[in-house]
């Protein structure tokens, strides 16, 4: 007996995201879906896991083809649950998002929408997460789906290469506006904190964490990036590796190898 495609949709913005519903609807398209998000936004929490309270999860509806959890962990918490508890198959595709502002850049360091979808390529399914340029609790994810259905039938036809999950970063401008799909690599940039010191209103101080992205791309070079691409209307895609060594300073370090061993010879 043949089965429809199961599609694991998840995010880090909470089960009631505009984002959350519009990668839902798009995702219902390819086959059956569960869903499972947490209680509370997630942003920013990366690839973090829960080890110092027990994990809670309540089913919110069920339904022919979309079954809807919430759980008190972290993005990756809830993939995890659903990879060894929730789900009696594997699932054949995992999408993450849509988040509400970009993930390009050295942002894909901190974001549990992509932590959600590296925590599915670990596990050896193909998984996107995607963003919207736009932290608008309202924002207009037409233009959005367009591409979150382009982007997933290619996935779930053509896979991906093993420990490869993408990162897909859309613009939030009128989908007639976007020029395409640029398949990019990362930005060189990072974000400078400032963490702006305040006084409650009991007198005590505290800090709220501020702050800018820097490119540390060329002024009018980085053309093949996330942000140009970005910046010039194109819809961004970048191939993101789960091993993180670095291969081409192994040989550099060598030395440093020699170094060591020969103090306890």
């Amino acid at each position: 007996m043949n089965q429809n495609p199961l599609i694991l949709v998840t995010n880090d913005d909470g089960m009631y995201a505009g984002g959350m519903n519009a990668l839902i609807s798009v995702a219902r398209k390819f086959g059956d879906v569960v869903a499972i998000s947490s209680h509370e936004p997630m942003s920013g929490m990366s690839h973090a896991i829960t080890i110092k309270v027990p994990l809670r999860v309540k089913l919110i509806s069920k339904e022919p083809g979309l079954t809807r959890y919430v759980c008190n962990g972290t993005p990756v918490d809830g993939v995890k649950l659903v990879f060894n508890s929730l789900s009696e198959r594997k699932p054949d595709l995992l999408l993450s998002g849509i988040n509400h502002g970009s993930n390009s850049s050295s942002s894909v360091l901190y974001s549990g929408t992509m932590a959600a979808a590296m925590e599915g390529a670990v596990n050896h399914i193909p998984s996107i997460g995607f963003s919207l340029l736009s932290f608008d609790p309202d924002a207009d994810f037409t233009a959005s789906a367009i591409y979150v259905e382009e982007v997933s039938r290619h996935v779930l036809e053509k896979g991906l290469p093993d420990g490869i999950c993408l990162n897909v970063n859309i613009p939030a401008i009128p989908s007639e506006q976007i020029k395409g799909i640029k398949i990019c690599s990362q930005a060189n940039g990072y974000w400078k904190e400032e963490f702006e010191k305040r006084t409650d209103p009991n007198g005590t101080e505290y800090y709220w964490l501020t702050g800018f992205f820097h490119n540390r791309e060329p002024e009018n070079g980085g053309t093949g990036t996330d942000e140009w691409a970005l910046k010039n209307g194109f819809v961004s895609l970048v191939p993101i590796n789960t091993d993180l060594t670095a291969y081409g300073a192994l040989e550099r370090m060598k030395s440093l190898e020699s170094a060591q061993t020969g103090k306890h010879e």
